[in-house]
């Protein structure tokens, strides 16, 4: 969707429902995990890229007091008063800038009392295109505006997962924010979650990504997501270290048998995992199109043997992605358990190509994926509220 048509509707949606104009608008982009899968909380090395699909926010200041949100689905607005708490229902989205204000407030930082808030996405929703980083990082932005602050672009992301892990209760790494908050156009962001430290590495020329989501939406907060973080943080603690970054393969087989074979091949994946994004880098910087290629393709038969984070739609789409030419490699992006698989592919794997695969899906599965080709793009931004 172009980006005019985007911040029309979000200047729209707060004019029709608060009857005034946004004083600021933000904006964050969605993210494609590239390599590293659930590496991050780990402690390891993980690469993503921001793309051209995003969340916009438009926010006014109040006077009264009342904090009122609203968003595209249904045009409900949502008011929220007294101490910043979680809510679940129809309203539970709103725990995402919610959780802000209150990773804001634990920092020392100024809070808009009362303000009007407005959020339009183009992301599709359980994509694992980590929206929730993105309405995070755009929320943040819109209230450092409003009260005249500014932070660090580390700080930024911070706010962002400390929403997440410490407000809506999702135990994840520093990846999606970080990817989101540092996105450049024409690179990939790697990350180095020890520090973290992140970097920017070009695009390969001459490659595209193709997204291909599943009917089956992930749900990262339904428990999965955490059994595989206790695991690793129990692989760990078997291991005696404080993170699985910490760890060889040496280790992990000389430990073994003290481990349940769930919690070992847990371990396995993301150790190798973290070795995976360090070749990955090495072929980039040489340019070998088919080594990347093949690295994701391995990063996914992974996910899918050992850390049992993948799905049959999604191996599915592996399995009819890899060998069709045009294809360099694919694999899951995000969490897993659902969601999408990414696809890096040569110029030449176009509409006709993505298209056939997606109907071969519905034939075998009954509903066909969306299929999403994508541009990387720049990091979180505040733009003027009229284009």
């Amino acid at each position: 969707m172009p980006l005019r048509v985007l911040q029309n509707r979000s200047m729209a949606l707060f004019e029709r429902a608060f009857d005034r104009k946004p004083e600021i608008v933000c904006r964050a982009p969605g993210r494609i995990e590239f390599v590293g899968n659930h590496t991050d909380y780990n402690g390891g090395l993980v690469m993503g890229a921001a793309i051209d699909r995003e969340v916009r926010v438009a926010m006014a200041l109040r006077t009264d007091g009342r904090r009122r949100f609203c968003s595209e689905i249904g045009d409900t607005v949502w008011e929220h008063a007294g101490e910043l708490r979680p809510v679940s229902g129809d309203a539970a989205w709103t725990n995402y800038p919610t959780g802000v204000l209150a990773a804001m407030v634990a920092r020392g930082l100024r809070t808009p009392v009362g303000f009007d808030y407005a959020v339009v996405s183009d992301l599709p929703r359980g994509a694992g295109l980590s929206s929730s980083a993105a309405i995070e990082l755009a929320s943040a932005l819109g209230f450092l505006g409003l009260t005249h602050q500014e932070v660090s672009r580390e700080d930024l992301v911070n706010i962002g997962r400390a929403a997440e892990n410490n407000f809506v209760g999702v135990p994840c790494g520093i990846l999606d924010q970080g990817v989101s908050g540092f996105g450049r156009s024409g690179h990939l962001v790697a990350i180095d979650c020890r520090g973290p430290e992140f970097s920017t590495v070009a695009m390969p020329s001459g490659s595209r990504f193709r997204v291909f989501n599943t009917p089956s939406s992930h749900a990262l907060v339904d428990g999965l997501y955490a059994a595989r973080h206790r695991e690793c943080s129990q692989a760990a603690e078997i291991l005696g270290v404080s993170l699985l970054a910490d760890a060889s393969l040496e280790m992990l087989e000389a430990k073994r048998a003290r481990m349940p074979d769930e919690v070992f091949r847990r371990a396995r994946h993301v150790v190798e995992e973290i070795e995976r994004v360090r070749s990955m880098r090495a072929a980039l910087a040489a340019g070998d199109l088919n080594e990347v290629g093949a690295l994701l393709t391995a990063s996914h038969r992974s996910s899918q043997h050992l850390f049992a984070n993948s799905t049959a739609q999604l191996d599915w789409l592996v399995d009819h992605l890899v060998p069709v030419g045009g294809v360099l490699g694919a694999r899951l992006s995000g969490g897993g358990f659902g969601g999408a698989v990414m696809a890096l592919t040569r110029e030449d794997f176009g509409d006709r190509e993505a298209n056939r695969i997606a109907a071969t899906f519905a034939e075998a599965w009954g509903q066909p994926p969306t299929v999403l080709a994508l541009n990387t793009a720049d990091g979180a931004s505040t733009v003027p509220p009229v284009c």
